[in-house]
């Protein structure tokens, strides 16, 4: 079943957008046949969004990757966003993407995607930056990283306030990043993040729909 976002209506967005958020990478995934073990796993864990990330300039290995990765998602009724990709999300028929600050603005992610699409944006440690993409439409606002990251070791620290900050000014839902694990995600959704999003922390675990589980029940507490 696709993911249900052409009615969704602002609030109902707003939900959808609560929770564990899964990124691929390709080192813990090496194969599409691992990429779609591991992600349903991650789904029938709790996963609420994934993210398909892949640097590689290997365009017919994402293709066809991404659209497996969709058609995946869809039988757990769960959006797969495109990282840094509009094209790639538009012909895999993806829910959405994620735009970093140098992979063009919302306003032509929109025009491309449509109105129901979902796009978010990396704001890394800016409020400015997440008030700009607020005004242009983008769907979620994403901070980080809060701790040392193994995916980007060189990002810049953000500090938890800011969690606190972007959620009295902002009235999008707050996507916090980077080494965030089970044991620190607590402090992440206590200071305001609406989800938490997690590479390693997630896909490079023995088990990983259990760790989804514990990332899951981080929000039920």
């Amino acid at each position: 079943m696709k993911a249900n976002i052409n009615s969704n209506t602002p609030i109902q967005m707003n939900r959808l957008l609560s929770g564990l958020y899964g990124i691929t990478d390709p080192i813990l995934m090496p194969s599409l046949e691992q990429m779609l073990t591991q992600v349903e796993s991650s789904l029938k864990g709790g996963v609420k969004i994934v993210q398909y990330r892949d640097k590689s300039l290997d365009q017919e290995k994402r293709f066809l990757e991404a659209s497996a990765l969709n058609q995946l998602c869809q039988k757990y009724n769960t959006p797969l966003l495109i990282n840094d990709d509009v094209e790639l999300a538009l012909k895999t028929g993806a829910a959405g993407v994620h735009l970093g600050q140098s992979d063009g603005s919302v306003t032509e992610a929109r025009a491309t995607l449509g109105n129901q699409a979902i796009i978010g944006v990396t704001c890394h440690d800016s409020l400015n930056l997440a008030i700009q993409a607020e005004k242009q439409g983008a769907n979620y606002l994403a901070f980080g990283a809060f701790f040392p990251s193994q995916t980007k070791p060189n990002a810049k620290p953000a500090p938890l306030k800011l969690l606190q900050e972007a959620k009295q000014k902002l009235s999008l839902p707050i996507v916090a990043i980077g080494g965030i694990s089970v044991d620190n995600a607590n402090q992440i959704i206590d200071a305001g993040a609406d989800m938490i999003a997690v590479i390693h922390a997630l896909y490079a675990q023995n088990d990983i729909k259990a760790t989804a589980q514990c990332f899951h029940q981080q929000f039920n507490k």
